[in-house]
């Protein structure tokens, strides 16, 4: 009996190590600032696409701070603003939220004037023509500019940092939510067409609704 008990102790003794191990291993890796600030960005679709606060800059009508807590989590504030906010905006909305170090997130409170209950966001049709070598008078349907299967517009900010890509439809229609602020629209080469619409920059207000952007490809047909 004393020969199967001294052979027991180390063994579960080394069971115990790694258990111990195992479980500490299986910790969760605390969050980074990168993940916590999309997570509290995510909250509200009027958050979307907004770049962090520079003071230096002019005229933004959106923008978030972010900042470490003492409990190993964050405190997110997100600031939106609208009325003239080239000059440096009228009105504005705030709300702050703490991110804890596992991602959960919660609202602390919000202050500021009554948001708009206007959605602001992109939308627009992405087409290619010509579809006959002779433009006729009246037109022929059948002739019609046809929408761009594959086509792509990605979307950046204020920084330069992309924020959202663009899939148009069957229809080559899209409509999609974004925060207030000033974006670049940049189409991606679609194989088949002769070169790629410009990009284009749009300035996204509270309460101004959602702005329409067109873009054309050339299929070369003369």
């Amino acid at each position: 009996m004393k020969i199967v008990a001294h052979t027991l102790v180390p063994a579960l003794a080394a069971l115990m190590l790694l258990l111990a191990a195992c479980s500490a291993s299986a910790a969760p890796t605390p969050i980074g600032t990168a993940d916590a600030v999309a997570a509290a960005l995510a909250q509200d679709a009027r958050f979307l696409g907004l770049a962090p606060l520079d003071p230096n800059a002019i005229g933004r009508s959106g923008w978030y701070e972010v900042a470490a807590a003492a409990n190993g989590g964050y405190v997110v504030r997100v600031t939106l603003g609208w009325g003239d906010c080239p000059a440096g905006c009228i009105n504005r909305h705030v709300w702050e939220y703490a991110v804890s170090s596992g991602g959960v997130v919660s609202l602390l409170g919000q202050s500021g004037a009554a948001m708009p209950d206007v959605a602001t966001g992109l939308s627009g049709k992405v087409s290619a023509g010509p579809s006959c070598p002779v433009v006729q008078n009246p037109p022929d349907p059948a002739c019609a500019d046809r929408p761009v299967r594959g086509a792509v517009i990605v979307v950046s900010n204020a920084d330069g940092a992309p924020v959202l890509r663009i899939t148009p439809g069957a229809d080559g229609t899209y409509d999609v939510p974004l925060g207030p602020g000033v974006y670049t629209l940049t189409p991606q080469p679609v194989a088949g067409f002769i070169g790629t619409p410009q990009a284009q920059t749009v300035r996204l207000e509270l309460g101004a609704g959602k702005v329409t952007i067109l873009f054309w490809y050339d299929t070369g047909i003369r």
